[in-house]
């Protein structure tokens, strides 16, 4: 019997369909026991964990413990690597006790009108220069020993974690110039409640090598006469403050590599990911608590996709795929996404040979008949995903709460900016109702309130989607237009 070339090619179609659809029994993925999800699930989010946070004990055993599930498997370190854990480098900021800011006949206090990125214990008088958006091409005099004002981020900055990397690179420029103290005005779209909340609290970030570098203060620019007062009000300002007490700590993010069977291939990532740390305990949770109870577990955030993302580093080791797979358990997702930001800027597998991520992170689940797929349609992965969840009896739903902004407030951010094709695999919901704010960064969000029979199905599709794109025949990519296929085609090169 002969077909047309197009009747060939819809019957093609239409069998590798079926084929992606079909989880066949004797893969690792239907035969895993849910008695193993729920070992993870209750070790990751238990009470002697004390909620993971970055820095702190707990955080430290959970990465061990992820390290030693990989030894346990026979997985490999990253290329280059004696062992799974990479050092990340993390500084922990107290806030100002006491701080004013003195410019004409104002005063303004610390916390309040202005908040202070980094400062030693200072107390200058020196004249005020203003410099634009502070950037390279904007120095046109020399600032050393004055207060340099420049605007708040750049043209091109909008989302708070762009801001604030624009922020180190001018405190840098600064430094190198030989500025007394850089005044941002904070104009951002972002309420001036919450900017100086978040970023005048205590504060975790990367160690940046910026301690002793010049004093750098955010100032309410959103109040005009404060805009105007240090763009040309004032020739002239005081800064008197007992500083930024900072120390060092450590975590890791927690890397491990399945090499692929196909001799081609095997030189392409599928990137699995996960973050595994929570916000700890008490007053640093953020949330109310009572002395009964004052850990926050995470037990859905994240431990819920770290336990998934174990799951194919199981199956997948047991039968590998035709690309290789790299596994990353990321720390320091709930201090601003910065165990994935460090990994994407010091990569242990180089970028351009990792061809998709598929990561998992979420605030719960509301719907235990899907798993909610954020960039969705966003690559050309989209009939592995929905296979991948087929096959174990879920739907899939795109994007819940577009309003939200989503996909650029997870893990999987850090490598889409790199150009890497990135959607995130997230629990089921479809908007933030009441049952995610039940247990969203809440104390009763504890392994004991999770529903173990959907965490093995949700675990069961991430690992059974990552060995259909570690198998499928086509390079994953971003669908034409995206905004981050501008940096895929520097990434790769077309």
């Amino acid at each position: 019997m002969r077909f047309s070339s197009k009747s060939t090619a819809i019957l093609f179609a239409l069998a590798s369909q079926f084929a992606v659809a079909q989880a066949p029994k004797k893969l690792p993925e239907t035969q895993y026991p849910r008695a193993e999800v729920e070992m993870h699930m209750r070790f990751l989010a238990s009470d002697e964990l004390q909620g993971r946070r970055t820095g702190e004990q707990g955080n430290l055993v959970a990465s061990r413990y992820i390290a030693e599930q990989f030894r346990v498997l026979g997985i490999k370190p990253a290329p280059g690597q004696t062992d799974y854990l990479q050092s990340v480098p993390f500084a922990i900021q107290k806030s100002a006790k006491e701080g004013v800011l003195i410019a004409n006949n104002d005063t303004l206090r610390v916390n309040k009108e202005f908040v202070i990125l980094g400062s030693a214990p200072a107390n200058l008088t020196a004249d005020i220069v203003f410099v634009g958006y502070g950037l390279a091409d904007d120095y046109k005099t020399d600032v050393k020993g004055k207060i340099v004002v420049a605007q708040i981020g750049t043209p091109d900055s909008k989302t708070p974690q762009e801001l604030f990397t624009a922020s180190n690179e001018k405190r840098k420029l600064a430094t190198q110039k030989g500025a007394a103290l850089l005044i941002e005005l904070f104009t951002a779209q972002i309420p001036w409640s919450f900017a100086s909340r978040y970023f005048g609290g205590e504060k975790t970030s990367l160690d940046n090598g910026l301690g002793d570098a010049v004093a750098h203060v955010w100032v309410n620019g959103q109040q005009k006469k404060y805009a105007d007062l240090f763009k040309s009000g004032a020739t002239q300002a005081t800064f008197k403050t007992t500083g930024r007490e900072q120390t060092s700590v450590k975590s890791h993010n927690v890397v491990g590599v399945i090499e692929g069977t196909d001799p081609v291939l095997k030189n392409e990532y599928v990137v699995v990911t996960a973050h595994f740390d929570h916000v700890g305990m008490g007053k640093k949770g953020g949330n109310t608590y009572t002395a009964a109870d004052s850990i926050f577990n995470g037990a859905r955030d994240n431990a819920f996709g770290t336990v998934a993302m174990l799951t194919a580093a199981k199956t997948l080791s047991l039968k590998p795929t035709k690309r290789s797979i790299l596994l990353i358990a990321y720390t320091g997702e709930e201090v601003g996404l910065l165990g994935s930001k460090y990994y994407a800027d010091h990569p242990l597998v180089p970028l351009n040979q990792c061809v998709f991520n598929l990561n998992s992170d979420g605030a719960g689940y509301a719907d235990k008949t899907l798993v909610s797929v954020i960039g969705l349609d966003r690559t050309n992965c989209k009939a592995e995903i929905e296979a991948g969840c087929k096959a174990f009896g879920l739907g899939v739903f795109g994007d819940p709460s577009p309003e939200q902004g989503l996909f650029d407030r997870s893990d999987n951010v850090s490598l889409a900016a790199k150009g890497i094709p990135a959607p995130d695999f997230a629990p089921g919901f479809k908007s933030f109702d009441g049952e995610i704010a039940k247990y969203y960064h809440q104390a009763a969000d504890n392994p004991d309130s999770v529903d173990f029979d959907y965490l093995l199905k949700f675990c069961q599709s991430f690992a059974y989607t990552a060995r259909l794109i570690g198998n499928k025949s086509e390079k994953p990519y971003w669908i034409s237009g995206d905004k981050y296929e501008p940096a895929a085609k520097a990434l790769y090169g077309k």
